[in-house]
């Protein structure tokens, strides 16, 4: 393997203010299966509303794909007026209380997944961070009208032992945030996540409310003081938006009725219930399927994107 070192640059007088206080680190990136787009949503608002500088930034030349992922350009008249390129990096972020975490944030690596990880935890186990967290979205056949249902996972099993009964052993598409959280579990190192249940119907576009759901969990996680801010507004705006189309929808008032007799009568129940492997397998397909087909023709169901 190349040296991991020589995949990013460390900004010095960053690394200096925060050596010897232990921070956890947040990596939330911008991946292939991410229903609701949570990952994004989640990185965008603890930039936005707290105060943050960047410590480490990543080679991205060496990391991204550009022919799968194009950045976006403006051409303006005759000219080319903008380029919006990509960053992969680790921020130093001060939550509302005052106490600093670190937060790797970007697009997830197309290639050198094995370096990658071994560069991150380099870093973290030189800044002594005692826990790397996680949150995103997967596709369920649920409904928007009902409490979202976070399924958590941990290098630590006992950490992760209150999911709800919907997901059992299954294979997936990785991504690159899994294999850090495996590859931190490899290292004898502490790794969790929290993944919200995304409405099927509504994984194409932002789903505020699973963002909602999984920034709640990293804060008991991580003892964080991470305020929601706009994403509560924008939550209660997201329902109210989807309880028009569903009065205004023919076909999407029956399917999210059929997903509410589904739901509420697996938790009166409290029977293990869960979706076998193909079907599982089958939703992730589909999924992917539509991610493609949209970011093809730009398109997806209107009031959560």
């Amino acid at each position: 393997m190349l040296d991991p070192r020589s995949l990013y640059e460390v900004h010095t007088d960053v690394w200096e203010s925060i050596a010897g206080s232990r921070p956890p680190m947040l990596h939330l990136l911008e991946g292939y299966v991410d229903a609701g787009h949570l990952a994004k949503q989640l990185s965008d608002h603890l930039l936005a509303s707290l105060q943050h500088e960047v410590l480490v930034t990543f080679d991205h030349d060496q990391l991204h794909d550009y022919r799968s992922r194009r950045p976006a350009m403006v051409f303006d008249t005759n000219t080319w007026a903008s380029l919006t390129d990509y960053q992969l990096a680790i921020h130093k972020v001060t939550d509302a209380s005052g106490r600093v975490f670190l937060l790797l944030a970007g697009p997830e690596p197309d290639q050198q997944w094995n370096r990658a990880c071994t560069a991150i935890l380099d870093i973290t186990r030189a800044l002594e961070v005692p826990v790397l967290v996680t949150g995103q979205g997967v596709p369920m056949g649920v409904p928007h009208t009902r409490p979202t249902l976070v399924t958590s996972h941990a290098t630590d099993p006992d950490l992760a032992a209150d999911n709800p009964v919907w997901i059992d052993r299954v294979t997936v598409p990785g991504s690159f945030s899994a294999m850090l959280e495996y590859t931190t579990g490899q290292d004898g190192r502490l790794g969790r996540g929290f993944v919200a249940h995304v409405p099927h119907y509504l994984a194409q576009g932002n789903y505020v409310p699973g963002a909602l759901a999984v920034l709640e969990r990293i804060r008991d996680a991580t003892g964080l003081d991470l305020p929601p801010g706009d994403l509560a507004t924008l939550a209660l705006q997201t329902l109210g938006q989807l309880e028009e189309e569903v009065n205004r929808d023919g076909e999407f008032g029956p399917l999210v009725t059929a997903l509410e007799e589904q739901y509420d009568e697996l938790r009166a129940s409290g029977r293990p219930s869960v979706p076998s492997a193909d079907e599982i397998g089958a939703a992730v397909e589909r999924f992917l399927a539509e991610h493609q087909e949209g970011d093809d023709n730009g398109g997806g169901r209107g009031p959560h994107q």
